[in-house]
């Protein structure tokens, strides 16, 4: 195994100090941004010693490269993009504090999340269907490096899967903005020009996720070490298990403990400078 540290701007000296805690016997450059720490050993204090210097890192098996996957699937809210679309709905009813704190509950794995987002949609009730597109246009953005990593992973040729506990009203967009080949979210419900408060189908919760992730590796032929998966929350547990590569983007506590890698110091696009 070789530790690969990186971020948006690596720190000579943090690199050097995080070589010097675990044996490094050579730094090799990966890319501008990420460096690979031949002969590390593991430590204690790495965690710590790398959060302190701004960086990120992981540890790959010799060898491995963007060519061993073949499927990419990543959540939205908060991870593909810098809002929790919901909460921002209901800032259009006044609402947002009290939705919010039920979103927060689900992300850190405290409130089931099909009761969460029933509470949640309910609020929504009466609401016009254009405060959706007001969400979209004014409040939504997408994360760092969220355009470059696509770009790269599709010229890699690997699939693209965008799977939200969110909503079909956004999904649909950044699929066509950013080329996605598949994207699955919830659908609110719409009677003449505004929302019911309720969600047309099958919820999209953490099981259903993982659902998607099986059956579309499944359809591609590929193996599970052959996947990669992004999220934040609690909800996304259940893909990243799923996953070969599973990583927490500026992540809850709770899915950090069952992801491969964590990126806190660098954008989305990180995950191409790990394997150069």
């Amino acid at each position: 195994m070789n530790l690969v540290v990186l971020a948006d701007d690596v720190d000579s000296v943090a690199l050097k100090n995080v070589a010097k805690l675990t044996g490094t016997r050579e730094i090799e450059q990966i890319t501008p941004r990420s460096f690979r720490l031949r002969g590390a050993q593991p430590h204690a204090a790495l965690a710590a010693t790398c959060a302190a210097g701004g960086l990120d890192h992981v540890w790959l098996p010799e060898g491995r490269t963007l060519g061993d996957f073949g499927l990419f699937v990543t959540d939205m809210d908060s991870t593909l993009i810098n809002i929790e679309c919901i909460d921002e709905i209901a800032d259009m009813q006044g609402l947002k504090a009290e939705v919010a704190a039920i979103t927060e509950a689900a992300m850190q794995g405290e409130l089931d999340f099909r009761e969460s987002l029933t509470r949640r949609v309910s609020l929504l009730a009466g609401l016009p269907e254009g405060a959706l597109g007001e969400v979209y246009e004014q409040r939504l953005a997408l994360n760092p490096g969220a355009e470059r990593l696509l770009r790269g992973l599709q010229r890699a040729g690997i699939r693209t899967v965008l799977v939200s506990g969110g909503f079909t009203y956004f999904t649909e967009r950044l699929k066509a903005r950013l080329g996605f080949d598949h994207a699955y979210a919830n659908e609110l419900e719409v009677v003449d020009g505004h929302l019911t408060g309720r969600v047309l189908g099958d919820i999209v919760d953490g099981a259903a996720k993982a659902a998607h992730l099986q059956r579309v590796r499944d359809e591609l032929g590929l193996a599970p070490g052959q996947v990669i998966a992004a999220g934040d929350g609690a909800n996304d547990i259940p893909m990243l298990r799923a996953a070969g590569f599973g990583v927490a983007f500026h992540a809850k506590p709770v899915l950090r403990e069952v992801a491969h890698c964590c990126l806190d110091h660098s954008g989305l696009d990180g995950l191409l400078d790990l394997f150069g």
